[in-house]
């Protein structure tokens, strides 16, 4: 397959851009990094970064709305579901009543209200059959 780009950054509006990716700097590890007060680069090691954009008019994404326009949402693989939901609730996380996962994965809100989830390794494991049904190569 011929690869037409390379994805490097995942981007998030948000209405106070260092204060979002200082709380998703506890959960990555990664170095902060700013063009200017509306724009802060959150980037480790890899090549992907994630992005805080400053919007003026940010609304939170409501959770679940089978009706709201389909979003984004960010993943992370954890070694303890309920330890790592407790840290995050105390750095200004929000759990939702509504939970799909069980015990494969949990739902936050970030302190801006977009949702991301908390997977287990198991949830995190990458499928091993293709979309038409066949063994991955």
């Amino acid at each position: 397959m011929v690869t037409l780009g390379n994805l490097f950054a995942i981007t998030l509006d948000c209405p106070d851009p260092l204060r979002l990716a200082r709380f998703y700097q506890k959960i990555t590890g990664w170095k902060l990094f700013a063009s200017n007060e509306d724009f802060i680069v959150l980037a480790g090691d890899d090549n992907v970064r994630l992005d805080f954009q400053r919007t003026t008019n940010h609304q939170a994404p409501p959770w679940p709305d089978p009706a709201a326009p389909l979003r984004v949402h960010l993943d992370f693989r954890v070694d303890d579901l309920d330890q790592t939901e407790v840290h995050l609730l105390d750095l200004g996380a929000v759990r939702p009543e509504f939970q799909p996962g069980g015990h494969r994965f949990r739902v936050l809100l970030d302190p801006a209200g977009h949702p991301f989830c908390l997977a287990t390794k198991e949830a995190a494991t990458t499928p091993q059959t293709s979309p038409t049904g066949t063994a991955m190569a």
